[in-house]
């Protein structure tokens, strides 16, 4: 019995730092979608590692699931080139794994510009802890614009 005390801090420490892992490897995610938000590229790279991959999951023109490649310096040149509306990219879902200095982070998100919806689909996040912070080094994605099932808390936002 008198371990019970023992174990029940030991739980809610363990469940404390494991929140608090999950912030950490959240943190440049968030960035990324504020820098995006207020159109700030400085920001948006800030986020990621230094050398990063990227690419979106498409179909060929004979409807073929194929990986279209991109490039951070075109990303960051069009976060940071002045538009109309702002960026917004809600996310929900999310999933976190974490094994020593490799995260992932698997979300479910719709793409906003201004008020209007663009498009929905899945964000795939690889980030690497670098002894001081995480940092984004491989983002994929998947892009649609039906069948979204974006939950109601979000959608009312841009209405």
């Amino acid at each position: 019995m008198k371990a019970l005390p023992f174990l029940l801090i030991l739980l809610i420490c363990t469940l404390a730092n494991g929140q608090s892992d999950d912030d950490a490897v959240m943190k440049p995610i968030s960035q990324l979608f504020t820098g995006m938000n207020l159109g700030d590229s400085a920001m948006v790279r800030g986020a990621f590692a230094k050398e990063v991959t990227m690419g979106s999951i498409t179909k060929d023109k004979s409807g073929n699931p194929m990986v279209r490649k991109s490039e951070l310096a075109d990303f960051l040149k069009a976060v940071g080139t002045p538009h109309p509306d702002p960026w917004s990219e809600p996310i929900w879902g999310t999933k976190i794994s974490v094994d020593g200095n490799l995260a992932q982070v698997w979300t479910k998100y719709a793409f906003y510009l201004g008020k209007k919806f663009n498009h929905c689909g899945v964000d795939a996040f690889h980030l690497i802890y670098d002894g001081k912070e995480w940092k984004i080094f491989h983002l994929v994605d998947t892009r649609q614009t039906a069948d979204c099932n974006i939950p109601a808390a979000i959608s009312n936002q841009f209405k």
